[in-house]
């Protein structure tokens, strides 16, 4: 008999529906409501987590905000997110499924030496502590990386939540101009409602600009809602007065879209226009451009870069024991001397050691030699941009040793680079149901 219409349809649907739902498969991707399961087969709380490991990496040091804050109670906000991202990570793969991934592996490592170093307490013990931070922040990648697929699942939600990160920053100036903008940074932006300071800043409209301009060229963007993206997060750049994240965007794109020249008409179009921009900009505004990239200081003061190339002899000329050559004096809030390094090479000398170094910079060699064998493609060109992006920055920016945005940069990168087809493994299909035979006679009556 056929089903009756009114009752659902044909029992052969209704079957094979009841035999989806029964292997936990979805009756089409992306099509069911519950909000478990998002379009590349990722729980949507897998976006949640890595929201949690951004607010931990925001840091509690700053400007002072509009509504001053406890740094007691940023740190408990912060930790308190990474303790929380971990144990959402554990519950959502409690199987413990992890893919191999050499970025981890050398992480993991680098964990290491942080640990035999920080045990000295010549840090003190908050050396102990930012270990355990950094073993929650490995911990919550390595069950992370179960849905690292090569997919640009991670690349929206990256893009995502440092934009909301830098409509903040906005919000502040908007709400009160003088608190964002003030004189003890020289009038360049800074977080009003949460501590950021003008790198900071940058660094998140630089990575969300550049991410977003690769998107729109691979097709995987509309061109109004990334020039909503785009030109707020331009303009917070261009106040912050960052000349490295600057830097970091244009060599970046240029890589970035370098490698996508021979296999997109799109890439080709944005090369030459951006080729044609740049040299107008430097014939028609170098004065402007010139006092921009001073930020009003002398000739002296930019060449030492602003003070960083004192602390930088300072750190190399220190007296150091063999130990501590090899495995540092343990992780600390990077600065020596009461002063920031701001390099994220001598920060890891300095608290990890040459052997620190090595892990690092094999880390960053690992991952440039597998975006350069993989065939052109946006994931690969996504992930060139962030890796060459974290290693111009490393040299007046720290982080690459410690948690931080720098290392949530790379893990992307490593996410867009993972082979697909080998993360989780697929879920099942119903088994087809065969169709009931209808004879001739019966076909003729109807």
């Amino acid at each position: 008999m056929d089903g009756d219409p009114r009752r659902g349809g044909p029992p052969g649907q209704a079957q094979a529906r009841g035999q989806a739902q029964a292997v936990g498969q979805p009756e089409a991707a992306g099509a069911r409501g519950d909000g478990l399961v998002g379009p590349a087969g990722a729980p949507r709380l897998v976006g949640v987590v890595w929201g949690l490991l951004v607010l931990n990496t925001l840091g509690s040091a700053g400007a002072r905000t509009i509504v001053p804050l406890p740094r007691s109670l940023i740190q408990m906000v912060t930790m308190g997110a990474l303790v929380t991202a971990f144990a959402l990570a554990l519950a959502l793969n409690a199987r413990l499924r992890i893919r191999p991934s050499a970025f981890l592996l050398l992480l993991t490592l680098l964990l290491v030496p942080s640990v035999i170093s920080s045990l000295r307490l010549e840090s003190g013990f908050g050396a102990l502590f930012r270990c355990t931070r950094l073993a929650l922040f490995l911990g919550t990648l390595w069950l992370l990386s179960r849905w690292w697929n090569g997919s640009l699942t991670f690349v929206r939600s990256h893009i995502r939540l440092y934009f909301v990160v830098l409509g903040s920053a906005a919000a502040g100036l908007l709400i009160s101009p003088g608190a964002a903008m003030p004189e003890l940074y020289g009038g360049r932006l800074v977080g009003a409602l949460w501590p950021l300071t003008p790198p900071q800043i940058g660094q998140y409209a630089a990575v969300v600009v550049g991410l977003t301009v690769l998107l729109v060229i691979g097709r995987q963007a509309d061109r109004l809602s990334a020039t909503v993206i785009i030109v707020p997060s331009l303009v917070l750049l261009a106040l912050t007065h960052t000349r490295t994240a600057t830097l970091g965007l244009l060599i970046g794109l240029l890589l970035a879209i370098g490698s996508l020249v021979l296999t997109s008409a799109a890439a080709r179009r944005f090369f030459v226009w951006a080729v044609l921009c740049a040299v107008v900009a430097a014939v028609g505004f170098a004065s402007a451009l010139r006092a921009w990239f001073l930020r009003g200081q002398s000739q002296e003061n930019f060449s030492n870069l602003t003070g960083r190339a004192k602390v930088w002899d300072a750190l190399l000329a220190a007296p150091r024991s063999t130990a501590e050559k090899l495995f540092g004096t343990g992780l600390s809030d990077k600065s020596f001397g009461g002063l920031p390094i701001d390099n994220s090479w001598l920060a890891v000398y300095h608290e990890q050691g040459l052997t620190g170094i090595a892990l690092v910079a094999s880390l960053l060699l690992v991952l440039g030699g597998v975006a350069l064998l993989r065939p052109p493609s946006l994931p690969r060109a996504c992930a060139i941009f962030l890796i060459s992006y974290c290693a111009i920055s490393s040299y007046t920016e720290a982080g690459l040793g410690d948690a931080s945005p720098y290392l949530l940069h790379l893990a992307v990168a490593a996410s867009l680079l993972a082979a697909p087809g080998t993360g989780t493994a697929p879920p099942r299909r119903a088994p087809a149901i065969p169709r009931r035979r209808v004879p001739r006679w019966a076909q003729e009556r109807r």
